[in-house]
């Protein structure tokens, strides 16, 4: 049997598509042409008004893609309908043209799919300026190690609860290939005790001044309480990691943009019960992007964290780790934290102290979908398994070696 060699040819965005069409020898203006129609994506669009979704199906049908709707849509029985657009590259981005002119909103929503277009591709590098520090971003994964000075930490059992303990472990955290220092001096484990301001301040402050002055990495400080934040930033710490999101303490987006410091919005929900989870994350999450940037905070500024842990079952934690990528849809950067995390420990069936492999899993997976950060308790195994997917995974599929 004659095949030709037929095989499947992965292709996630238009840099690899030109490459794989470069190895074939097409000519430069046939691959300018050529590359979009490669790329096939699903975008979906939720609540969106009947005559607002009849000019979808309309446009995408025209360009030779489709969108989905629902079954009542045709008989005009529903107000409103969920959008699953259907389409190549080329096909969705001119459709998103075409929205330009139309009317029902749709303007708006042509300029977002071509923004969303544009972040499906991988991000080009840039920098992240923490208050004076600056870390590099899209060239490589970050690290953010985990240094817990509470007594009733869920991972290390308050080990790192006093000064000397504390300032050594951050020592060790740096040394082995930390770019951030994640400090946090309440529990987050389920049933934890709530600590006042005070008291959590009293656990942070002595430790974050040592390394203020020792420390030649940016220190984030891990909290949702607005006062915490505020003295912290004012002993000198760099970043903030709002487990709520600034959605909280209502004081929290100010103190974040009165110190310009990078804050990361981690999604959180008491409750799993979701209408469309991914979807509900991500309004949640873009809330938070918007209260930041009524601050004055840069895209860059603000760190997108889905929660792993917070808020959802074992089951959806797995969904979300499956589908991280969407997350890239909000422009921002995006951190992963799921170090030591139950959703392992229920998969695995092993306790706290053996989930190191699944870790790393979970860490390899992060950079695959493209995070930013990955925030982790064992630094250096975390440190090395990056590095190798990110060899992998930053790399353009088909630059080597005969393409694809």
């Amino acid at each position: 049997m004659k095949d030709y060699g037929m095989r499947w040819v992965e292709m996630e965005n238009l840099a690899e598509a030109r490459n794989a069409l470069s190895w074939i020898g097409s000519d430069q203006r046939g691959i300018a042409v050529m590359a979009g129609k490669s790329l096939a994506r699903a975008i979906k669009l939720e609540k969106v008004p009947l005559r607002a979704a009849h000019v979808l199906k309309q446009e995408m049908l025209a360009a030779g893609g489709d969108a989905a709707v629902h079954r009542n849509v045709i008989v005009n029985k529903v107000e409103q309908t969920d959008v699953l657009l259907l389409g190549t590259f080329r096909q969705l981005g001119h459709v998103a043209q075409k929205l330009a002119v139309q009317p029902f909103g749709l303007k708006d929503v042509g300029e977002a799919l071509k923004r969303l277009l544009v972040l499906s591709e991988p991000p080009k590098e840039r920098s992240l300026d923490c208050r004076g520090l600056t870390l590099p971003l899209g060239k490589r994964t970050l690290v953010m190690g985990i240094l817990n000075v509470t007594p009733d930490s869920f991972s290390d059992g308050g080990r790192f609860a006093g000064v000397e303990a504390a300032v050594r472990q951050a020592e060790r955290l740096a040394e082995e290939g930390a770019d951030i220092l994640d400090i946090g001096g309440e529990s987050t484990r389920p049933g934890h005790r709530e600590v006042s301001p005070e008291e959590e301040w009293a656990r942070l402050e002595p430790v974050l001044k040592v390394l203020v002055r020792e420390m030649s990495i940016p220190l984030s400080v891990d909290t949702w309480k607005a006062e915490v934040a505020g003295r912290a930033m004012e002993a000198g710490a760099h970043m903030i990691n709002d487990q709520w999101g600034l959605q909280r303490d209502p004081e929290m987006a100010r103190v974040a943009g009165r110190y310009q410091a990078p804050v990361v919005v981690m999604h959180n929900r008491t409750g799993t019960d979701y209408r469309h989870m991914m979807g509900d994350i991500l309004e949640f999450l873009r809330r938070s992007c918007a209260l930041a940037a009524e601050q004055g905070l840069a895209e860059d500024q603000v760190i997108v964290d889905p929660g792993i842990g917070f808020g959802k079952t074992t089951e959806q934690n797995l969904e979300v780790m499956a589908r991280l990528g969407e997350l890239k849809a909000l422009g921002h950067p995006i951190l992963l934290g799921a170090s030591r995390k139950s959703m392992i420990g229920n998969t695995l069936k092993v306790p706290v102290d053996e989930r190191l492999e699944g870790t790393l899993a979970a860490s390899v997976v992060g950079v695959a979908a493209g995070a930013d950060i990955i925030r982790v308790h064992d630094v250096q195994a975390n440190r090395r398994a990056i590095t190798l997917a990110d060899a992998i995974y930053r790399g353009q599929r088909g630059v080597h070696y005969g393409g694809a």
